[in-house]
């Protein structure tokens, strides 16, 4: 028995030994000291080692997009490691193409700064700026989203590309950290002092849970962007849209800067949901209807219900496409079937992966290229 007690002691000592050596070993060993970032040839920080690259560039107000809060899942944050990046790391492999890690590409929240290091940061993300908000107003779409508009104060005003989308800060609540999230802008590009969002609440998501619950009328948010090359192209084709729930955002963004412009291209907007109590903005959608020359919104419910009175377009967002899209008959005259509207046409794309992964099937099957459908996926 006193061999027992004298055992479970000594190993409790040895653990606590091995906790001060790491307690020890983590403030000294693991002092880097001052170490160098050097950008792109033209620009240097000094920054103290040990943090990411991402959080190291954050500091100094060089914002690089990170959906994830540095977790090394979204990988939005990559960049150009020239030299000093270390090894990959694990947590970074399933992101990266054997072409990129020729490269030197790296998820820059992973790379932890331990000496000097070169890095190469695209010009855009450079003019990326960080802004101080007022939510000045908050109404509720549907049972479980919300659209925020948030009133910049300094800078006073951002300038974007219908698409894009910004990074919202979420402050540390409830023993949570703060994080950022990314987040589709839905306001009119011409409108320079604001920016709205459409937020759809995530069970346990740390910012949604903020948005939904903790963030009210008149509180100051800070947001930085904008970011994202989901736009529309200079091209004169006929465009489909195809969004679900919060991906109305960038496409309503786009609808409105095609008022703005006076864009005259056609286009189609299949939007999907699963009840009918879950659409909204109806009213602008018919307002574009009205001032766009080629502009038709085609709504699509799921499960509409009995008594729901419903009579647009049921079942699935890609069914509708399919009946909608479907090649013509064959002429009467040659007997050749015509080919279907979609083989000439672009697509814009947002929602979550699993309906853009069956939208991109259904429109190479009905005859477009691959090389003409843009998306932006909502993970």
């Amino acid at each position: 028995m006193l061999l027992a007690i004298a055992s479970v002691f000594a190993v409790s000592g040895i653990a606590a030994a091995l906790a001060a050596l790491l307690v020890v070993a983590q403030k000294y060993l693991a002092d880097y000291g001052e170490c160098e970032i050097d950008i792109n040839g033209e620009k240097k920080l000094t920054v103290q080692g040990g943090a990411s690259l991402l959080e190291s560039l954050t500091q100094n107000e060089i914002f690089i997009p990170s959906a994830c809060g540095g977790r090394g899942t979204c990988a939005y944050c990559k960049l150009k490691v020239v030299e000093g990046g270390g090894p990959i790391v694990p947590v970074e492999e399933p992101y990266l193409s054997p072409e990129e890690r020729e490269e030197g590409i790296r998820l820059s929240c992973q790379v932890k700064i331990r000496n000097n290091v070169r890095v190469e940061i695209p010009a855009e993300l450079l003019s990326v700026k960080q802004y101080t908000c007022t939510c000045s107003r908050i109404i509720d779409l549907t049972h479980d989203i919300k659209e925020f508009r948030f009133e910049l104060r300094d800078p006073p005003e951002i300038s974007y590309t219908a698409g894009q989308y910004i990074q919202l800060y979420c402050p540390p609540y409830d023993g949570t950290g703060d994080v950022y999230r990314a987040y589709s802008i839905s306001s009119n590009p011409a409108e320079k002092n604001v920016v709205d969002l459409q937020v759809r609440l995530v069970p346990g998501g740390i910012c949604t849970t903020w948005c939904f619950e903790h963030l009210k009328e008149g509180d100051e948010v800070i947001l930085n962007g904008p970011y994202g090359d989901f736009r529309l192209s200079d091209t004169d084709a006929p465009i489909i849209f195809i969004a679900g729930g919060t991906g109305m955002a960038p496409i309503e963004c786009m609808l409105n800067d095609m008022r703005n412009t006076g864009n005259r291209r056609q286009a189609t907007y299949f939007f999907g949901v699963n009840r009918v109590d879950e659409l909204f903005h109806k009213e602008a959608m018919q307002g574009f209807e009205r001032d766009l020359a080629s502009f038709r919104f085609v709504p699509v419910v799921a499960r509409p219900g009995e008594g729901s009175g419903w009579t647009g377009e049921t079942g699935l967002v890609t069914e509708a496409l399919e009946r909608n899209l479907a090649p013509a008959e064959r002429s009467k005259d040659s007997g050749e079937r015509r080919a279907s509207p979609a083989s000439a046409s672009e697509a814009y794309l947002c929602g979550s992966p699993g309906m853009i992964d069956a939208s991109i099937a259904v429109l190479t099957n009905l005859g477009m290229p691959e090389e003409n459908i843009f998306y932006d996926k909502f993970a």
